[in-house]
């Protein structure tokens, strides 16, 4: 839509240019003069993509056509110092104008347009009125200014909805720990002390006392992770692929035979796809650790130009062709991933054991 706004405002100051020109009982039948009119007026089609280019080459054309005795006023210049303002070359588009100022007189006596330096000044006061040329660059800076609160405020609602969710998080967390954790520290600590009684009078412990009790050992660590996740603000900041080493080493500590491989060059990732990296290590290595029984387990990280991707594989009893279970961990990964729009692949392997893939979108600008 901005290409074609921008062709639409050089078609009109062309037309504009040319009829002028063709109205003018003073100006010359030069072929060569009207190509050089209808390129500076076609040059705005760039005005927005290289304004500093487009400012010089309206310049020039305006002094061109002047040269050649068109005596046709610089709108397409006066159009070019406009956008270049916008775009932020202030110092450019008034050290340009002042050359332009002092350069048309020039040229018009140059060319024996102008007979005397007074005739050369009024024939270039007429082709660039000091007046339209500053309310052109005013124009330009007003508009970048206007542009420039736009983004501040955009930026600012930005930063209170941030801080806003960060304060209702933490304050989740403060129920949660509270509350919860106090609620099932209990529950843990009442079945184990009913199974340590039990053991000790010799008495065969009910499954369902043990179910218990291992229920409240998983729901303690489940809750400790979310309170993790929950608190991981920027007063803390969330790791991220420099700290999946660490993780590699704590798993290879607690005896699983782990390796880790990165392939590619690494580029600069956005703060939240590198985090998801390192919650999708986490979580994957955690899972091998309790459920899998596995003995070994591999960790690749592939940097490509467009995407990041992490596979995460071990040897465990999953069986093959079975449904992966969708516990919190998987689901919590497979939200993260979602909603970076890539893609998650969890399953057992054809070979036995689990495979967790995921493929991050790392596109810059």
């Amino acid at each position: 839509m901005n290409r074609v706004w921008d062709w639409a405002i050089a078609v009109g100051v062309t037309v504009v240019l040319l009829v002028t020109a063709l109205s003018d009982e003073d100006t010359t039948m030069n072929p060569l003069g009207y190509v050089v009119l209808v390129a500076g007026g076609l040059a705005l089609a760039a005005h927005r993509r290289a304004p500093l280019t487009v400012l010089a080459v309206t310049a020039v054309c305006a002094l061109g056509y002047q040269a050649m005795g068109f005596t046709v006023p610089a709108v397409a210049y006066l159009v070019a110092v406009y956008a270049a303002v916008r775009a932020g070359h202030r110092i450019v588009a008034v050290a340009g104008s002042v050359l332009m100022i002092v350069a048309l007189p020039l040229v018009l006596l140059a060319s024996a347009n102008a007979f005397s330096v007074s005739e050369a000044f009024a024939q270039s006061r007429d082709a660039l009125q000091l007046a339209w040329l500053i309310a052109a660059g005013a124009a330009g800076e007003a508009l970048r200014q206007a542009e420039r609160r736009a983004d501040e405020a955009e930026r600012t609602r930005e930063e209170t909805a941030r801080r806003r969710a960060d304060e209702e998080r933490l304050h989740i967390a403060r129920e949660l720990h509270d509350s919860l954790t106090h609620q099932i520290s209990v529950i843990k600590v009442q079945a184990e002390v009913a199974v340590h009684l039990a053991t000790k009078r010799g008495e065969a412990v009910p499954e369902s006392l043990l179910a218990i009790r291992e229920a409240g050992r998983e729901a303690t660590r489940e809750l400790r992770a979310t309170l993790e996740a929950l608190r991981d603000d920027d007063t803390n900041p969330p790791h991220g692929l420099d700290r999946i080493p660490g993780l590699v080493e704590r798993a290879q500590a607690a005896g699983l035979d782990a390796t880790l491989t990165v392939e590619g060059r690494r580029h600069d990732l956005p703060a939240a796809v590198d985090r998801t990296a390192y919650r999708i290590v986490q979580e994957s290595l955690t899972n091998i650790a309790r459920h899998a029984a596995a003995k070994t387990a591999s960790v690749r990280i592939d940097h490509r130009p467009d995407a990041l991707t992490i596979q995460v594989e071990d040897d465990g009893k999953a069986t093959p062709g079975a449904a992966p279970i969708p516990g919190v961990g998987l689901l919590g990964m497979r939200e993260r991933v979602t909603a970076l729009g890539g893609r998650l692949d969890a399953g057992p392997k054809d070979t036995g054991g689990f495979s967790v893939r995921a493929e991050l979108p790392v596109e810059r600008s």
